[in-house]
Order: structure tokens, then sequence, then C-alpha cells
């Protein structure tokens, strides 16, 4: 799934990140240029395909300004998430919404109708065979994102860098640009409550961090991949508690969620690596030279238990999903994450202090 790395991480003493050197992508022969433009040409075939699984309930994209910048999401029965969602990204200065709904039956389709910026397509198409929403999303901004500095984020994702309360995407992206700059990279940092896991209230309509107030502040372990150039990122809550004893198939934690989009760019895995490579060198790691943020990921709301039980009868979220039946069994046995080395979130100072997060452009 992630590939081989190219280089073997070297250890720091003096960071929570185990980290690469951060040179420059390193070169591959012709061959496998000719090879990753072949890939890249196959994605962007089979998302314009996928158009044809994609219904239109919502078409404001009339409202898109030539300088707007544009968020794209899948989802599927978010609405207790939604509220502050769109709070967040109105608040950091996202001017349009661009949603696939994959058969919400929560709600999330009513709420979603009535949000004045959203777009909104449903599809009852299976997520996994759609690339996990990626075909879907990718024939979106192939057709509405070209030349716009566009957010790939999932509902449970939020996006933060240094000075965001008070320094807007408008103002980060324009320094992108100056800097020559195509995307903007991220750490997804897992936030978790304390106490068994589901125990907890949560009010919709506040911040999430309210409840997930807790981190592991490393270790976490960074290499490129080849030939793609990516960098995998792992480590943190997640491999601590459900995949100790298989730390390779733990969840990458990086991503490259803010990008000038061109309509000859694809996604390959998620938002981890695109195509073209160039596009891979934004991100190198969250202590590296690049400008960098934090995608606070807050999956274990109190609902997660129940989402846990239906994703694992779905079997739409895995490249394997029997491979990955314990780790949805873990998180339904309501387990308490917190231990006494977690770290209580205080903001995006803490974070860039910490070395997790990236300098400020």
């Amino acid at each position: 799934m992630h590939g081989a790395g190219i280089r073997t991480a070297i250890t720091r003493s003096d960071r929570q990140v185990t980290h690469p050197a951060t040179d420059p992508l390193p070169p591959i022969g012709w061959v496998q240029h000719y090879r990753l433009r072949l890939k890249r040409r196959r994605l962007l075939w089979r998302s314009f395909r996928s158009r044809h699984q994609l219904t239109c309930l919502n078409d404001r994209t009339a409202q898109i300004r030539p300088s707007a910048i544009l968020a794209f999401t899948t989802l599927r029965n978010e609405t207790t998430r939604l509220p502050w969602f769109f709070r967040h990204y109105r608040a950091l200065g996202v001017d349009h919404f661009l949603i696939v709904d994959n058969g919400s039956d929560d709600g999330s389709v009513d709420f979603l109708r009535d949000q004045p910026d959203v777009s909104l397509w449903q599809t009852p198409a299976s997520y996994r065979y759609a690339r996990y929403g990626l075909d879907w999303l990718t024939w979106l901004q192939m057709r509405y994102g070209h030349g716009h500095w566009t957010l790939m984020v999932d509902a449970d994702e939020l996006l933060i860098y240094p000075d965001h309360d008070s320094k807007p995407l408008q103002d980060l992206t324009a320094d992108l640009d100056q800097q020559g700059r195509a995307g903007f990279g991220a750490l997804m940092l897992d936030l978790y409550p304390k106490g068994p896991l589901g125990r907890q209230s949560y009010d919709p309509e506040t911040d999430p961090t309210e409840v997930l107030n807790w981190f592991d502040p490393g270790p976490y372990r960074a290499q490129r991949q080849s030939p793609l150039g990516n960098l995998w990122v792992q480590g943190g809550m997640r491999e601590r508690m459900f995949f100790a004893d298989r730390p390779h198939h733990s969840p990458t934690l990086n991503k490259i969620p803010l990008v000038r989009w061109s309509r000859r760019y694809a996604f390959v895995n998620s938002c981890h690596s695109a195509l073209p490579r160039h596009l891979n060198a934004t991100y190198d790691g969250p202590d590296g030279n690049a400008p960098a943020g934090v995608l606070l990921h807050t999956k274990f709301l109190p609902e997660v238990i129940g989402k846990s039980k239906s994703e694992k009868e779905r079997r739409q979220h895995f490249h394997d999903p029997d491979q990955f039946a314990s780790y949805y069994d873990a998180i339904a046995d309501r387990p308490d994450m917190w231990t006494p080395r977690s770290v209580r979130y205080q903001g995006w100072a803490q974070l860039q202090k910490l070395g997790l997060m990236g300098k400020v452009c």
C-alpha cells in the first residue's frame, strides 16, 4: 500500500519526530517517470468516468469567483460534526464547499442542502471502489478546482497552522504563491478524551477539542517513499493503541490537504501522495523546512463506538477489510487512550513548540 522507503529514518534525541534528511526529492529514471505519467493519466481517466455515479442535489458553483478558496469533501452520516466543520473552515476563509454525500441517512443531506455556500452531489456507489472517494472528488476538482487553491479534508479533520486564528487562508495562500509553493502539508494529529471511549457527551455546536483534548506528543517517524517521493509518517496514539504488534500497518499521518490545483493533478492515496511527484516535495515533515500545519483528527468523539460497528459491517474503508476487523473491535471495546505521557491540547503555538507544526511562511 505504501511502498518501500528510500532512506532509513534518522533518530534525533531532541525531537519527538524521527525524521529523514530533508533533501530535495531524489531523482528517478526515465522509465519510472513514464510509468508515473501513465499512472496519473489512468487516475484522471477513472475519475472522469466516475462522474456518472454522481447526482447533483444543489449546484451553486456559479458563485465561485476566480480567487475563491474551495473545499472538497466526501462524507457519510456526519451530521454531528458538520456544524463545527463549517464554522471552522468558514472562519479560516473557505469560500465554497463541494461535497459528495455517500448515502447518508442521519440528516446530513438536509443540513447540507440548507448551506448557502455548498454545492452538493450524492452517490450510492462504493466508497472503496471509488478509491475511498478520491475518484469523485478528483472529477470535481478537475471541473471546478483548476487554478484555485483547494482543500481536501474529511469531516473529522480540522486544519490549523501558525497564526490561523488571525491569518486567514487568503493570507497563507498568498505567501505560498509568493514563495512559489504549490501545496501545503500537514501532520494528522489524533485527539482523544481521558477516560473510557464513548462515555463522554458532545454538543455539535461546540468545538470538538473541548471533548477530545489530549494527544501523543510522540514518537513519530517519517521516511521518503519511492518512486513518488512522498513522505510517510507513522506513530502516535493509534499505533500505540491498535497497531503495537504490527506498526508497519498503522495509519499514515501526513497529508497535503491544500494545493493550488491543476486539472492535470491527481491524488494517489487519499491526500497522502500526489502526482506529478513534485507536489510531494511540498511537505517534508512537521519539523522540516517547508511551511506546514496540523490536521486535528476528531475521529474519537463518543459516536465512534457505533460508527466502528457499522463500518466494520460495511467494509468500505480498507483495501483488505478483514485485516482491520480487530481495529474496529478494539474501538468498540471502549478503551481509555489516555496515559500519563498524554499532553493536553492548548493550541497551535503549543504544537509548534513541540515540533509537530511547521514554521510560519
